[in-house]
């Protein structure tokens, strides 16, 4: 399942654990719904209006949820017994399981969920290998010590490189192998200043090989990125693809 901005399975997990053991205190009245107007009444349950924050963060929490797991390939829910789920213990009533039951399928779960994080990790391992191979062989790339490739796009005519502990000023476009863009200043229309020593090494060790005007694609292997942590909408395990180009140094 992706990252992108979902709720985590590990959450989703802690969550289950948690409130499979431990209890509640509140009654059903405490869960009463607010009666609706007769305005309200006559719309449709789709139209109904999400007017409080209660009711938006109620909202979002299901919705975020069910997209997050909706084509996950680990938990398979089941729409019946969730919606039962959430309005017995809104009702008050006993769980048609054990707490026992609950925990036990949970950290059955979270088992499966491990050995796809291996899995996939796996995989991930063995593509990002016959993408490096499969591209150092291409004219003008260079593979530094590390891992770290990159090609010359446009060489500008300043010889200013930047330290580490200097912050640049950049234009950049960052997409996966396939193409999928997953943050781009350029596409905001506004470049950005940052600590070189702030960012990930593949950029720290890349930056400092250009001098102001040049323009650099970068090919980050995952441990140069974010290596096995899934970061906004870029999975874990990713080989990141960046266009920079360096604006200046030390400016705002």
């Amino acid at each position: 399942m992706s990252k992108k901005q979902f709720l985590s399975s590990s959450l989703i997990l802690s969550v289950l654990l948690c409130l499979t053991s431990c209890g509640s205190n509140e009654t059903a009245d405490t869960a009463k719904p607010v009666e609706a107007t007769a305005a309200e009444e006559t719309l449709p349950a789709e139209a109904q209006p999400i007017q409080t924050a209660d009711e938006k963060v109620s909202y979002g929490i299901g919705y975020e949820m069910a997209k997050g797991y909706g084509n996950d390939l680990v938990l398979k829910l089941d729409r019946d017994l969730l919606v039962q789920g959430i309005d017995d213990a809104l009702s008050g009533k006993e769980m048609l399981i054990t707490q026992e039951e609950a925990q036990a399928a949970a950290r059955e779960l979270q088992g499966r969920l491990e050995e796809k994080r291996a899995a996939d990790a796996l995989v991930a391992k063995e593509e990002a290998s016959s993408y490096f191979e499969a591209n150092k062989a291409k004219e003008g790339i260079v593979t530094t010590d590390s891992g770290l490739q990159y090609e010359i796009l446009v060489k500008g005519d300043s010889e200013q490189s930047p330290v580490a502990t200097d912050s640049v000023k950049v234009h950049y476009h960052g997409t996966l192998t396939d193409g999928t863009v997953f943050d781009s200043s350029v596409n905001r229309g506004e470049p950005i200043s940052f600590p070189l020593n702030g960012v990930i090494k593949g950029w720290t060790e890349g930056l400092q090989l250009m001098s102001i005007g040049d323009k650099f694609r970068f090919h980050i292997p995952s441990e140069l990125g974010y290596g096995a942590r899934a970061t906004g909408s870029i999975p874990a395990n990713s080989t990141l693809i960046f266009d920079v180009e360096l604006l200046g140094i030390n400016e705002g």
